[in-house]
């Protein structure tokens, strides 16, 4: 079943709900207008779905291979790689001064969109190189941006982040992996990190890993830790490749899912590194990475679902399984398609809902990632606390959803799902880390809690419900988009209460907002994606009372009404689970579990 980049969806909501073109002042968009970024898409599209896609299905067969430290992808993923490159893609957001093409993050998160569901693993390989790169970009020196930049933005060179190790994951104040300084500028490092994603492949010529370790002499803790770049092959000075570096791959994790991304243990044994910017603050530098890759893994996780959901809509169309309720559809045939029973139906709505509501909802957050760098300081200022406030809720929530939407395309499938037929089973293999790396999803609950909402006194908080307010105010009164301006109001009403409660009673036990986390979580989510169903509802009807008759616009609002109809309603019960506290989870003693 071959994979369709959903172009028309996304040039949508860029140009009718976002209205990028209102952007023209910005940095970054001076040259960026909406007939520009849709040749963007569509050539995107023919790059993912002709390329990239095609190898999804093998990768996820044949898998990496490790030979004494070498590490080389499927058959076919070196060549389309190189082909990525050779198209200039990976560069496509990166800074024109490093050679990028300087594109807004909105267009290259939409051009995202289309990698990851093509190939999720395929796509962690720029992507951790694009991670590792704005870690880079943000926080090293001058010297060594201008030595590293070029080449990783450009994919000539991969990057990684390199995090946990055996005894650490979340606590990674328990890192030993050991710098010790040589008094030219150079640290030898010295440990071993697992769970390395792209950490060693045939892919590229160098491999540019930024890994957190700690100082010789340093403290214990968090704040002891400093990020370093550790190249895979030394550089010279006139840029060209120098002596390998004394680290290796010892070896690839067998996974569930993502076969065909080489997920590495690394091991560094006295292996050349410089410091990102100042020794103590490694965290702090590495938090533009981790923030980079959450909102990339939940771009992934619901990129996963646009493909499962694709593939199960087109076996429900050819799959002939009974009668329709109401008399027979296919009556020259000997049974209807599956697409007439209600609860396939409601399977399909419910994946095609959240699909096109997570991909409004990437969009704009990506919107706000450009908007930090306004010149208008109140803009800039309101688009950061967003991005800090929004970022936790994007990646738990988007990959919670696209795994649940490639179980329900499973579900659809029915038995071929669950056997290698069709790629059901790898869809849902690949999306469940989604779930897992680059925090959980219970870790980003409890960061959205208990760091993001207090942060600056809940100043994104409240100028996220102004926004809603205002939205509100503005539209409602009678017509078709009433429906879901109602239900948006509703739900940040509850989201309201909810956070109100958490002041009330997380202070007074803190397990109170442990325990709430992860319905609060969701029922920021289920707010958020409220709010751009209700702007693209509003897009929509704007064409069709202007006279258009083109399907796509009352699709999208019949798409839409599902959502307020038979999804918003669950706002209501993460409301009211949050709010019984933690007594009853912390009721049992230990040994009785």
């Amino acid at each position: 079943m071959a994979y369709k980049a959903p172009v028309r969806d996304l040039t949508f909501i860029l140009n009718e709900v976002l209205e990028i073109d209102r952007y023209a002042n910005q940095p970054g968009f001076a040259d960026v207008s909406s007939d520009l970024v849709g040749q963007i898409l569509e050539e995107g599209a023919k790059f993912a779905e002709e390329v990239i896609a095609p190898i999804n299905h093998s990768g996820d067969k044949e898998g990496c291979h490790w030979d004494n430290g070498v590490v080389t992808g499927p058959k076919g993923w070196k060549e389309a790689y190189q082909a990525m490159v050779e198209a200039g893609w990976p560069a496509l957001a990166a800074d024109p001064a490093y050679g990028g093409q300087g594109m807004p993050a909105v267009v290259s998160m939409a051009f995202g969109q289309f990698t990851a569901a093509a190939s999720a693993a395929f796509s962690m390989y720029p992507g951790l190189t694009a991670g590792a790169y704005a870690g880079i970009h943000a926080n090293a020196s001058e010297e060594l941006k201008t030595k590293y930049l070029p080449k990783m933005a450009t994919g000539e060179w991969g990057g990684t982040m390199n995090l946990t190790e055996p005894q650490c994951g979340t606590d990674l104040g328990m890192v030993r992996t050991k710098a010790v300084p040589q008094g030219d500028g150079t640290y030898k490092i010295t440990g071993q990190k697992i769970w390395i994603s792209a950490g060693e492949h045939d892919f590229t010529d160098n491999i540019i890993h930024t890994v957190l370790a700690r100082v010789e002499g340093a403290p214990a803790g968090i704040k002891g830790l400093s990020l370093f770049l550790v190249p895979k092959v030394l550089v010279n000075e006139d840029g060209s490749l120098g002596e390998r570096n004394s680290l290796m791959c010892a070896g690839l994790e067998h996974k569930m899912g993502i076969h065909g991304n080489a997920t590495c243990v690394m091991q560094y044994d006295g292996a050349t590194g410089w410091l990102i910017g100042e020794e103590g603050r490694g965290m702090n530098n590495m938090f533009v990475v981790m923030n980079e890759a959450r909102l990339g893994t939940g771009l992934q996780g619901l990129a996963i679902g646009d493909a499962a959901y694709q593939a199960a809509v087109e076996f429900a169309k050819d799959r002939l399984q009974g009668r329709s309720l109401t008399g027979p559809k296919n009556p020259d045939g000997p049974a209807d398609s599956i697409l007439v029973h209600p609860d396939v139906r409601r399977m399909l709505m419910e994946a095609k809902a959240f699909v096109e509501g997570g991909q409004a909802f990437i969009l704009w957050t990506a919107l706000q990632a450009d908007l930090q760098r306004s010149e208008d300081a109140a803009e800039a200022q309101k688009a950061h606390d967003y991005m800090g406030l929004i970022t936790p809720v994007l990646k738990a929530y988007l990959t919670d959803k696209g795994f649940h939407v490639a179980s329900l395309a499973m579900q659809v499938h029915g038995g071929s799902g669950y056997t290698e037929h069709f790629q059901a089973s790898q869809y849902l293999r690949d999306a469940r880390i989604t779930m897992i790396y680059e925090g959980t999803n219970g870790i980003q609950a409890l960061d959205l809690v208990g760091r993001k909402l207090p942060s600056q006194g809940g100043r994104a908080i409240m100028s996220w419900f102004a926004d809603i307010d205002a939205f509100v105010a503005e539209n409602g009164g009678e017509g078709p988009v009433q429906p879901f301006v109602e239900g948006l109001a509703d739900a940040k009403k509850k989201l309201q209460e909810a956070t109100m409660w958490l002041m009330q009673n997380g202070m007074a036990n803190p397990d109170n907002a442990g325990a709430a986390s992860t319905d609060y979580l969701n029922l920021f989510g289920i707010t958020a994606l409220a709010y751009l169903w209700a702007q693209m509802a509003k897009a929509a009807q704007a064409k069709i009372d202007a006279g258009s008759d083109d399907p796509f616009y009352a699709n999208k609002i019949a798409t839409g009404r599902y959502f307020v109809e038979r999804i918003l309603p669950d706002a209501h019960a993460h409301l009211a689970k949050l709010k019984t506290g933690a007594d009853v989870l912390m009721a049992l003693p230990a040994e009785a579990f």
